[in-house]
């Protein structure tokens, strides 16, 4: 199995190079507004080409060139918008700089800059140090210390200081925290809903100083426990910009405001409120009690604090499979250096390394077995549950399990160039991207809180001037508040991402590798599979399948003679028969006078005896005639194999027959994705008669035969041309120009990197069950994209109107602001947990007889 390469097809070259891209963890982000104006902000530095941030994944992914700006410009950036990077560590080094010329130190220091990953670098003559900040996944001590040891500095010593929070240490903080101030805005608000629910009912709450108790209990609430909301919105309102924190920093303010003024000065509410003053007097000489709305700006930073609380625990659960595949990971290995088994950290395993690894141990990084034999369980690869042998010179990949025997086998890819964490970071590349379905909802939302204050305005001016003379302030303040509250876009936000991530964490688990959310929309779309033959439909190399004997010797002295005969032949064919003779239990005997015809056979003496092995053209050019045989030669043929006639001592004694044979799933394969309404195309270089013939065998009608390599991108063109959306899956070199230009290109994981890296989908198993899982996978994702989006449309439709009062005329409702924020946080809630349904998925069974279930 060749390992994945991570290749990002739309990273574009400059004449300076290659860009480089950058995941950046970002902390303080509420909704998809604050995630767009970080988009926005860091497309327009220089040297940026291209930035995404992803609300779900709390991450920015950022193209550019290393020649016009750095990490640190953009981190920068991302501060002054008024949020934050997590992820950071730092590092030391001491150097001996003895063999380069003393000077500036800016020359390493710029270096070290221009390093992916490294957000800076500090190089201190005086004390040899070089101090280094670096963003944790992007790059590590590692590969630091071998960026000065190229620059000529010898590193002496390495101390890895302390992180400033990883991604999970930073969500967890942030879990925490907000269940803190949950705690204490419940604690303090619900004895001010229970005054404001009692006023007027209950007399033992009707007292005289009951607002100022309101205010009192309210004032830490929104001052400690909001202070977030109102921190966010004077951020936006900085950089001209409106988001979710605005919504609810003015309606909860608003509310706040107006409750303070009420208690401070009642006197100039009183009328305006439609209370009569002397009825609200707690007792002669107080001051009236108006109504206020504390219960209103407490309880709502609450349930929105609640909300965002049980979001952050749902989102962290969206990346759960890239928690578990980081797990899988070896802590150690033992390595053989000068003739001495070591324990070192897997960290310090270096390519050429000779590793030992004894039965029911984790491989720790990825080689190739110089001594020994085993059976390697890579199931947290391919899924696949069935151990697989190695022998010498096969490849291991880090964090499989050794089952059986022990072996030793040479570090040729460590670190970040391991097959899992090539895995693990084009998981994240793909839960870090945008489907274009996702535009939608970044184009509303864009312009969402604009509109929502505008009918937030409209709302309390409408019932200002129309409402009851005696109660439209309140009526109006009510509403107002309410707009505000409701309209969060924050379920709209996150539609699309959470199910995305969901989506390609759960292909990864079923030996499906999606490169991003346009390949998985896109998949959904696809109406014809085009299917190359060899590697993909066939096993890609031929086997011995038929020995057919005259009555003059029997099947197996023929068996003897060919395969002693080819056993000198380099050709394919002839490689196969002598394969398959030993796995027959054939004893080969010497050969003598071997010949090869090109283009025709071979000839040799075997055991005394000429031998000559060929195509009818060679038999007949021999004047030996073949025609009893030629019957069973054609029938072979026409099955897809490939007939050798075979002549002894001139006369004709047998034909030997190879074929590329089917791979066990495919015909079962074929006929699932026919049943998923997919239009499958068999596309090869080899002959009409063959090509047909293995076709049929696996039940596909439409066949492409004689393509050349060149012309495979070409078909695939006249099929698009056709309006078809078209998914090619292959797996050879000569298949990677088809699989770009295919809508979604899908390579075999057995095949070549060539053919990986310009796929969009890679399949590690290496069968064609997995091209159905991955479509079964697409179509279940965009489902619940679209069930998402519909829920979050709807929500906001029903719900503006409805807060504003559009059904107190019918029914006499107004919409409390309360129930108005417990609406907004449920929303939010919902939509992650109905991608979270997409962990119960399953893979399509494919059985035997081709049917799915």
């Amino acid at each position: 199995m060749t390992a994945p390469a991570h290749h990002d097809r739309h990273t574009r070259s400059t004449p300076d190079g290659m860009a480089e891209r950058v995941d950046l963890p970002i902390t303080g982000m509420t909704c998809v507004t604050c995630a767009n104006r970080i988009e926005k902000s860091l497309s327009k530095v220089d040297g940026v080409r291209k930035a995404n941030v992803n609300f779900a994944t709390s991450r920015a992914t950022v193209e550019y060139d290393p020649a016009a700006t750095g990490i640190r410009q953009l981190v920068d950036k991302v501060r002054d918008v008024g949020y934050n990077t997590t992820g950071h560590a730092q590092a030391d080094f001491i150097v001996d700089d003895s063999a380069r010329p003393s000077g500036s130190a800016q020359p390493l220091e710029k270096h070290l800059n221009g390093l992916p990953g490294v957000v800076s670098a500090d190089f201190n003559l005086g004390t040899a140090q070089v101090h280094v900040e670096y963003i944790t996944g992007a790059t590590d001590v590692a590969a630091i210390r071998a960026g000065i040891e190229d620059f000529g500095y010898q590193v002496k010593e390495t101390a890895a200081g302390s992180e400033s929070g990883s991604e999970d240490d930073a969500r967890r903080a942030e879990y925490l925290g907000l269940r803190k101030k949950f705690w204490i805005a419940t604690v303090l608000s619900l004895p001010v809903l229970v005054m404001a629910m009692a006023h007027g009912r209950i007399p033992a709450l009707n007292f005289s100083g009951s607002n100022w108790v309101q205010l009192l209990l309210t004032t830490p609430v929104v001052f400690y426990c909001g202070a977030q909301f109102y921190r966010g919105a004077w951020a936006a309102l900085r950089h001209r910009a409106a988001d979710m924190n605005t919504l609810i920093a003015i309606g909860t303010g608003a509310a706040f405001l107006y409750s303070t003024a009420a208690t401070l000065m009642p006197q100039l509410f009183a009328g305006k409120t439609g209370i009569d003053a002397m009825s609200a007097m707690g007792g002669a000489g107080n001051a009236p009690m108006v109504p206020v709305y504390f219960e209103a700006a407490g309880v709502i930073i609450a349930l929105i604090i609640l909300g965002r609380m049980l979001e952050a625990g749902a989102k962290g659960k969206t990346s759960e499979a890239i928690h578990r595949l980081m797990k899988l990971q070896a802590k150690t290995a033992r390595v053989i250096r000068d003739g001495k088994e070591i324990d070192i950290e897997v960290e310090q395993v270096v390519p050429g390394d000779l590793i030992e690894v004894r039965p029911g141990e984790k491989i720790p990084v990825d080689g190739l077995i110089r001594e020994g034999t085993s059976a390697i369980d890579e199931a947290m690869l391919t899924g696949e549950s069935i151990p697989v042998d190695k022998n010498v010179g096969d490849e291991v990949f880090g964090a499989t399990i050794n089952k059986t025997g022990a072996f030793r086998f040479e570090a040729t890819k460590v670190g970040r160039e391991t097959a899992l964490q090539q895995i693990v970071k084009m998981v994240q590349d793909a839960q870090g991207s945008k489907a274009p379905i996702a535009r939608l909802a970044d184009v509303i939302s864009g312009i969402f809180t604009p509109i929502v204050l505008c009918i937030a305005v409209a709302t309390f001016a409408t019932w200002f001037i129309l409402g009851p003379q005696d109660t439209r302030f309140t009526m109006a303040l009510v509403n107002f508040v309410a707009v505000l509250i409701i309209a969060c876009p924050c379920a709209l936000g996150l539609a699309t991402p959470t199910a995305i991530m969901v989506g390609t964490g759960k292909g990864a688990e079923n030996g499906v590798l999606i490169k991003g959310g346009e390949s998985l929309e896109t998949a959904h779309k696809l109406d014809t599979i085009v299917l190359d033959k060899t590697g993909t439909i066939t096993e890609g190399k031929p086997e011995l399948t038929d020995v057919l004997a005259t009555g003059e010797i029997d099947e197996q002295k023929l068996l003897v003679l060919v395969a002693s005969a080819e056993r000198q032949s380099e050709h394919p064919v002839g490689q196969a028969i002598v394969r398959g003779a030993v796995a027959r239990g054939v004893e080969l005997l010497p050969a003598s006078d071997f010949k090869a015809v090109p283009g025709s056979g071979l000839e040799a003496t075997i055991a005394g005896r000429r031998v000559l092995v060929g195509n009818i053209g060679l038999m007949r050019e021999r004047g030996i005639p073949v025609d009893d045989l030629g019957k069973r030669a054609e029938e072979l043929a026409g099955d897809g194999k490939t007939p050798m006639f075979v002549a002894i001592d001139g006369k004709p004694s047998g034909v030997i027959a190879v074929a590329d044979q089917l791979k066990p799933e495919a015909a079962s394969a074929v006929s699932a994705m026919q049943k998923m309404r997919l239009v499958v195309v068999m596309m090869t270089g080899d002959n009409k008669r063959t090509a047909e013939a293995v076709a049929r065998r696996v039940g596909i009608s439409t066949v492409l035969s004689e393509v050349l390599p060149e012309g495979k991108a070409g078909e695939i063109r006249r099929l698009q041309a056709n309006k078809s959306v078209v998914g090619m899956v292959g797996d050879g070199i000569n298949d990677a120009p088809a699989l770009a230009q295919a809508d979604v290109g899908i390579a075999i994981g057995t095949g070549t990197d060539v053919a990986i890296e310009a796929s969009d989908i890679t399949l590690l198993r290496g069968d064609l069950r997995g091209v159905v899982t991955a479509i079964a996978l697409s179509r279940a994702t965009i489902r619940t994209v679209k069930q998402n989006l519909f829920w979050a449309f709807i929500y906001n439709v029903i719900g503006i109107p409805i807060a504003a009062g559009a059904l107190y005329p019918v029914t006499g409702w107004l919409l409390s602001p309360v129930i108005a924020s417990a609406a907004m946080s449920l929303s939010s809630v919902s939509v992650v947990t109905n991608s979270l349904r997409l962990r119960r998925f399953k893979s399509p069974r494919v059985a035997a007889e081709g049917s799915t279930s």
